[in-house]
């Protein structure tokens, strides 16, 4: 059996993020990796996602209809039935009930990618959900044939973090190397509040690298703030941020899907939330002792950020059992896993 093209229903805007497009990006290159190609098909993207997906051989679709809207599950439709597809991928909050039932009935399998079971009912063949909290209750409302694939075991890691699946961090007496991320778009330019919080860290010879996405509309704001202080730099759209958790004692992330991508390469991590959908999974992790979670950033001084920094990485037994937890938990091989479930569900309807 070919294996044929995957379409998948995603957007990113600077409001939103781009952590959906971004899990989806991992899915789309198990597939490629299995002989299959991705599309996306998407009715708002940035010009950095979009530069990104034509960079990993994903052709963009436009959707020009409201997100999750009828005409948006048609126009969605009309592309899978063009490409000739048999799955379609569908992330994000505006995704409905009636939406993937619209799909099915059009005679198309569905991957619906969730987070917290904000859909009233789930009629997918299959139901991702790789946060740590995930659980089927969530799911109580769905079809009989709905299969559900749940926790870190499906985490969608993209191909830059699997080189490092049997890497093994060094933990050192005082950390000195701190990692920033507040997301890929960052709308209320939160990031300037984790670098005033650096810039009151007093350990010697400290080191940090502030990730900025290519949807940030703050970046140039926060290049400047760096100028002058401690050894800070700003990196923008990077495509190598496996190898930045790796150079980092510690970071400091918003609780969104990277929280996941730093379990998997054991970072000591300091987690804050800065969106309503983030509380679940900041507070899942921090009852697994994977991440310190401060709660809402708005509600953190950068004071009170630096020194819970200045206590982390000053411990290197609590930094070596975080990281020993985390990565436990998340072995990598989560867009493997689904990919080999489509295909698995395929050949069981081909052979009826």
């Amino acid at each position: 059996m070919s294996v044929d093209t995957l379409l998948i229903r995603a957007d990113a805007s600077v409001a939103t993020g781009t952590g959906h497009v971004m899990r989806c990006l991992a899915l789309a290159q198990a597939w490629q990796d299995v002989g299959g190609r991705a599309a996306f098909a998407m009715a708002e993207v940035t010009s950095a996602l979009r530069t990104r997906l034509a960079w990993e051989s994903c052709e963009v679709f436009s959707i020009s209809s409201p997100v999750g809207s009828a005409e948006d599950a048609s126009q969605t439709i009309a592309r899978a039935s063009e490409l000739h597809c048999e799955w379609i991928v569908v992330d994000g909050y505006h995704f409905s009930a009636s939406y993937q039932q619209a799909l099915k009935a059009a005679g198309f399998k569905i991957v619906f990618l969730d987070d917290y079971g904000h859909a009233q009912h789930y009629s997918a063949q299959l139901v991702v959900n790789q946060n740590v909290y995930a659980s089927e209750t969530l799911y109580a409302n769905r079809d009989p044939h709905s299969l559900l694939l749940l926790g870190p075991r499906y985490c969608l890691l993209r191909r830059e973090f699997l080189a490092w699946r049997d890497w093994k961090r060094e933990v050192p007496p005082v950390g000195r190397r701190l990692l920033v991320t507040m997301g890929g778009s960052d709308p209320e330019n939160l990031t300037a509040r984790a670098m005033d919080a650096l810039a009151l860290v007093e350990i010697e010879d400290l080191e940090a690298i502030v990730v900025v996405g290519g949807s940030s509309p703050h970046s140039e704001l926060q290049e400047g703030k760096a100028q002058g202080r401690k050894k800070i730099s700003v990196c923008r759209d990077v495509s190598n941020m496996a190898e930045l958790m790796a150079w980092a004692d510690a970071a400091v992330s918003s609780a969104g899907t990277t929280v996941l991508e730093l379990a998997f390469m054991g970072v000591p991590t300091i987690l804050v939330t800065v969106a309503d959908n983030q509380r679940a999974n900041a507070g899942a992790c921090e009852k697994l002792e994977l991440a310190l979670n401060l709660g809402d950033f708005s509600d953190v001084s950068p004071t009170q950020l630096a020194a819970e920094l200045e206590a982390l990485i000053t411990d290197p037994e609590r930094q070596m059992r975080m990281t020993c937890i985390a990565r436990a938990l998340v072995d990598g091989r989560g867009a493997e896993r689904v990919a080999a479930r489509l295909i698995a569900e395929s050949r069981r309807d081909w052979n009826g």
